[in-house]
């Protein structure tokens, strides 16, 4: 049985895996990546709505039955 001649291995793999670096290198450079999102103040964003200064009564159905 004849043996398996590895001495081409290194010389197949390496470039291989530089060329599997280049192109991942490649792809993740044309990779857009959003800003991180900045904090914003709510109070100047508060609304004026008709219920924020009117009081009103939540009637709650009786416990029981008459």
């Amino acid at each position: 049985m004849p043996q398996l001649n590895t001495s081409t291995w290194l010389l197949t793999i390496s470039p291989m895996l530089l060329t599997l670096f280049t192109l991942l290198q490649l792809k993740l450079s044309k990779h857009f990546y959003l800003p991180s999102p900045k904090p914003t103040l709510t109070e100047l964003q508060k609304q004026k709505t008709p219920w924020n200064n009117t009081w009103t009564k939540i009637y709650l159905p009786p416990s029981q039955p008459l």
